[in-house]
Formats: C-alpha cells, structure tokens, sequence
C-alpha cells in the first residue's frame, strides 16, 4: 500500500500502482472535489483497462460511451468523442498535451503508450476549459506515475504487465518500478516494448464498393492491352487474410523523482518514445511528386516502396505543488517540453521528415473552500501557456514551417448549496501562428465559458442537471495553411489562410443514478457551430492526388450517450451483473450542405458479467449501425456486430497483486469498419482475436 499524505496539493488518491490500479481517484484536477459535479467522466482502470490495451490510445477506449476511432492504422489511431476528433479533442498526459503531432494529420500516432498507463478519463462539461477552449469534444487525461504522486511503504514497490493478441502476433510488456530514498524523496524508473505483425482480417481487405471499382478498372485496362496494370489491380482487389504493411514496434522509457511532504511536492521525469509502423496504401493510388505534364517515369526507375513512419519522442515534465493557507491553500504547476521528429519513408528512401519542439505549462491558484449565502464555494484560477514550431522537409511537406505561441487565463468555480449546485468556467486565448517563408502572421483572441446546474438531493443516488456552453477555437496551422501532396493520406491537402475564428453554443441535459446495484447515466447534448471548420473530398485531382479541402460553414451535431450496470443476482459467490452502452450522434451542414465527413452511427454495446474477487467472467456483444449519411465523396459503411468474451483470474484474491486474464474479440471473424476512420475501406478492423495477459504489482 502506499502512504498517502495528508492533502498534497497533487495527490490523486488510489493510485498505488502504476499498470491500472482499480480503485476510484479524484481526476486531474485534484483541487475541485468532485470534478465530475457536472460534467461527468468516464474512465478505463483496472482489468478493463488491461483487457482492451492496444497499440494506440484511440483503440483502447472504444468500449466507453460516446467514443469512437480513427483508426487510421493499428500504428495511428486517436479518439473520437462525440464525433469530434482532431484539434476538437485534446489528448492529454496528466493535464499537458501529449505535445506530438497526431492533432496534424490522421496518420500521426499519439506518444503515448496505454501499456504504462494507471487510468484514462474522458472529461466533458465546463471543467475541459480547464485544458483548452479547443476541446468542444471533450478531452482524454492519461495519468500515469512517472512523476510519483506518493511515497510507497516497501523499500522496492514493482509493476509488471505482458500480453499477447492472436491477430497481429502482438507481443508486449511493460514494467516500473517505485523506490523511497527517504520519507519524502522517491525515485521511478518503467520500460515498455511492443511487436507487431500485419494485422489479420476476414474475408477480403477491400471494402465491397472500392473492391467493385478495382476490378472494373482491371477489366477496362485489360481491353486496352494493359495486362500487367490489370493484373496488379486485380491483384489489390483480391488482396485477403491480412491488411499489408501495418506491422508495428513501439519502445518507451522513463524516470522520475519525486519529494513530497506535507508542505507540498516537487518532482521531475524525462521518458523517451520510438515507434515504427506502417501506413496501408489505398489501393489503385500512386505516389507523385507533382511531376510536369509530359514528364515521364525514366526507364528502369524502381517503384516506390511501401509507406512506413517511424517516430521518436525525448520528453521532459515538471510537476509540483506548495500548500499556502488562506484564500488560496496551494498553488499547482505543470510543464512539459518534447523534442519530437518522424520520418515518413517510400521504401528505404526518406520521403518527408516532420519535427516539433514545444513546451506546454499551467499554474493554478486553488481556492479554499469558503462558505456563501448558505453553502459553499471552490474554485481554481489559472494560466497556461503554449510554444510550438513545428517543420516539414521533403517533396510532400504539405505544411510549411511554422509556429505556435498560445497563452490562456482560465478560471473553475463550483457552489454547492445542499440539493442544489452550480458551476462556471470562463477561459480566454490568444493563439499566434506565423510562417515566414510565407510572409503569414495572424493572431487570434478566443472567449470560451460555460454554466452548470444540477439537482442533486442529500441521500439521494440520483442527479439531474444541464450544461450550456459558448466556445470559441482558432484554426489550426493545418486547417490554415495545408497546401500541397501528403503522402502517407495519399490526398493533396489545401487550407484558408483566410479562415476566421469557429465559434460554437452547446448544451446538455443528463440523469444520473448512482447506487450500490445500480449506475445509471443518460446525456442529450447538441452543438451549434458558426464558421465549423471541416475537410471533404471535392472530386478534384492534383498531382494525380484526390483534393482534400477545408472548408467554413455553420453546422449542427446532436445526440445522445448512456450507459448502465446493474447487479441482477448473486449466485453462489458472484454478483451477476448486466451492463451496456449506447451512443448516437448526427452531425450535418447547414443550408442543405449535407452531412459532416467521417461521423460514427448508432452503436449499441450489452454483456452480462459474473464478478467476485478472484473472479470475472463477462461476455458481450456490440452493434454497430451502418452509416448511410455521408458527404458526396464518402461511402457509405455497413453495420457489423461482433461478440467478444473475457475473463479474468485473481489467485490471491483482489489484493493478492496478481491478475491473469485471457480474451476472445471478434469471436465469429466478421468484417467490421470504422467510418470515423478515414482508411475504413482498405483497414477493417482485425478478425478474430485471442489474447492473453498477466498483470504483477507487488
């Protein structure tokens, strides 16, 4: 167990192990008492967050209410929230941003390893101001235990987990390990490693519509004499078994140290990522370089290779707190600096290099608790302030140079007066972006706020409530200044140099029930957007490239998320329970301009689980709704259903430190896709697929 004191101005209480300790904490923000007051979070830990461990953040959070994928590769994925993705999510290690470049590009991975992470959250509501006016979505907290939060009792405290998956021959481990160099003074030191082959799939690779016009492309060039383009198409169209080229292998590494004392902590690390995966090519698309009409391939010129990434991350973070007593009882503060570089390679040769350097901080003055009128009152207020430059060298450096400098006032207020209780939140940005070999220098102010009010009586297990929020975000560098062929989308990119700020209103109405048996959680939300910033496919070639544009429209998105577990019996030892998820959104341009890209349909998630201490059992089924509401350019997506089945073992009891667990998904091998992902007609999602894990903490 490890020893807690008594009100760090950091502590996250229950986190006493590194790899996915089941007890409930405080999230991020630990000077509101109950973040979730209003806004309301889901979070993975634990055995759940060990059995849907995959090689991307995006991929492990699926099973959560709301959350989808990109799924751009098994080496690149984000998450999706409420059918937002990209700069509208923010993607954050224990309150920094992961300071890389997947929010550029679909096909950049996120640097952060799920396999040595302790809990993953998904915030919503006016405490994501907190973060960013950006995260209209919502924003993703990894919090791991690189920086110590807490001083262990054992004079050597180690975590292992290592697994295997079936499909892609997915082979990891992680470790940590936590030692007291005195009362107050700790050191931590983890690794990590994954392998993976190509991932393997049912059926044919090719969507059924993509597959149709390969093979019709196959024939007209047979007619015309061409039989070795014909043989190739047909070639790719009966491609089968397995999704070439997404093979991956991923290394991390950190070390921190702590001091921690009453009067507050102090603590550093620095870690160290290196991915190298691939990028699946569309097939029937080339790589080109923007050749002159009448340029012709020199004989005996080699065809291009297959696209592959590999990326490295050097990171550094600063985390501390000093209690201070009076109306403010401590002030917070975080930092973080990375140094990140990626190459995207045409075989063995260097196609396009991507770097960033960026340093992210924040500081928080947090109030105490003081009572008003009646009740009583809490907040936060704080600054935050970003620096990024960010490059592109190569023949597809589809963004110029550039930088970023950011900096942010934010404040948190929360009022509870017994039944009933109030939150506000209230950020403001400037946001500068410049690109000199462009002559482009623009800045942007942004005012983001948002109200809460809940109904919640003493006693009581249920809360209703409703959200309004006003958000304002300004357009990335990407979304701005993109203008030219990249190759790992194989798409020619163009931004608006000229595009303006995107505001939005939203709100929310949700019902909770929270008792020992029951969990009961229910939200409607809508988003209103002026000058929505989006990209579609306009029909056009460039560069022998389909043109991917960014446009600025009004929008609307609505819908809905619930999730439920009940306890319906006890048998012999075991509670059964019944649990499901459910998640709708639609998301349209106005005017008649026709559905936004790339939105998740109606999902529907139900299992049925047999818990005791040393004992889970638990088999479900999701159902993914097709999506027939798509852009001029998209196709459409069938639904699936798959069926998938866990279980885990604890030999020495829930506090016995080991954990074994063994998992059957996609139990009948069916076809399914993503349509948030904008490879989802050449990369389903894998077949059937067994995995196996053991977790240690002692």
């Amino acid at each position: 167990m490890a020893q807690q004191n008594e009100s760090p101005p950091q502590d996250i209480r229950g986190l006493s192990d590194d790899f996915h300790n089941d007890d409930m904490i405080i999230v991020t923000a630990p000077y509101v008492d109950q973040l979730d007051l209003l806004a309301g979070t889901s979070a993975l830990a634990g055995d759940e967050l060990t059995e849907d461990l995959r090689g991307q953040i995006g991929d492990s959070l699926t099973s959560l209410p709301g959350v989808s994928s990109t799924s751009f590769a098994p080496g690149a994925s984000r998450p999706v929230l409420r059918g937002f993705q990209g700069p509208r999510v923010r993607v954050l290690t224990d309150g920094i941003g992961s300071l890389d470049a997947s929010n550029t590009s679909v096909d950049h991975a996120v640097t952060i390893d799920p396999l040595t992470a302790q809990r993953v959250e998904i915030l919503h509501g006016p405490a994501v101001l907190l973060f960013g006016g950006d995260a209209i979505g919502g924003a993703v907290n990894v919090i791991d235990k690189r920086i110590p939060r807490d001083i262990p009792d054992d004079a050597v405290h180690l975590d292992a987990i290592g697994g295997f998956g079936s499909a892609a021959d997915d082979w990891s481990a992680a470790g940590s390990i936590d030692i007291p160099l005195s009362s107050k003074l700790v050191i931590h030191a983890d690794g990590s490693f994954r392998d993976t082959s190509d991932v393997r799939v049912p059926g044919f690779v090719l969507a059924p519509d993509l597959r149709a016009d390969l093979l019709a492309d196959a024939e007209e060039e047979t007619e015309e004499g061409h039989l070795d383009e014909a043989e190739e198409l047909t070639e790719a169209a009966n491609q089968s078994g397995y999704i070439p080229n997404t093979a991956s292998s991923t290394t991390t590494a950190g070390a921190g140290i702590a001091f921690i004392d009453d009067g507050g902590n102090l603590g550093f690390s620095v870690s160290y990522y290196d991915s190298n995966y691939g990028v699946p090519s569309r097939p029937g698309a080339g790589h080109h370089h923007g050749e002159e009409e009448g340029e012709e391939e020199e004989e005996g010129e080699e065809e291009e290779g297959p696209v592959t990434i590999g990326l490295e991350q050097i990171r550094a973070d600063l985390r501390g707190g000093v209690n201070i007593g009076g109306f403010f009882k401590a002030l917070n503060f975080r930092a973080g600096y990375s140094d990140y570089t990626h190459t995207e390679f045409e075989g063995d040769e260097i196609g396009t290099v991507f770097t960033v350097s960026g340093i992210e901080a924040r500081a928080e003055l947090v109030q105490s608790e003081n009572d008003l009128a009646g009740g009583s009152w809490r907040g936060v207020i704080g600054t935050q302030v970003l620096v990024r430059d960010f490059n592109a060298i190569g023949a597809e450096a589809f963004v110029p140079k550039n930088s970023l400098e950011s900096w942010a006032l934010f404040t948190l207020q929360e009022a509870d007066f017994g039944d009933i209780e109030l939150e506000g939140a209230l950020r403001f940005d400037q946001t500068n972006i410049s690109a000199n070999s462009i002559n482009f220098d623009r800045s942007f102010n942004t005012v983001s706020g948002a109200l809460g009010l809940a109904y919640a009586p003493d006693n009581a297990a249920f809360k209703i409530g409703a959200n309004l929020s006003r958000s304002e975000r300004a357009p990335s560098a990407e979304e701005l200044l993109s203008n030219g062929p990249h190759i790992a989308t194989q798409a020619f990119e163009i931004g608006n140099p000229n595009f303006t700020t995107e505001k939005s209103w939203g709100g929310e109405l949700y019902a909770r029930w929270d008792s020992d048996a029951v969990q009961l959680s229910a939200t409607v939300y809508a988003n209103f957007f002026n000058d929505y910033i989006f990209e579609t496919e306009t029909g056009a070639e460039q560069d022998e490239l389909p043109v991917f544009q960014y446009f600025q429209r009004d929008a609307t998105y609505y819908g809905f998320e619930a999730s439920a577990s009940v306890v319906v019996a006890k048998l012999g030892g075991f509670d059964l329970i019944a649990d499901g998820v459910a998640d709708y959104v639609r998301a349209k341009i106005d005017n008649d301009g026709g559905p936004v890209p790339r939105i998740p349909p109606l999902r529907l998630l139900g299992g049925i689980k047999a818990h005791s201490d040393n004992l889970d059992l638990r088999a479900e089924l999701e159902w993914s709704g097709s999506q027939n509401k798509v852009t001029a350019f998209e196709t459409p997506t069938d639904s699936f259903t798959m069926v998938n089945a866990t279980a885990a073992w604890r030999p020495f009891g829930k506090e016995g430190g080991v954990t074994l667990l063994a998992s059957a998904n996609n139990i009948f091998d069916v076809n399914a896709r993503r349509h948030a992902s904008f490879t989802k007609d050449y990369v389903p999602l894998s077949g059937r697929d067994f995995r196996v894990s053991a977790k240690f903490s002692f």
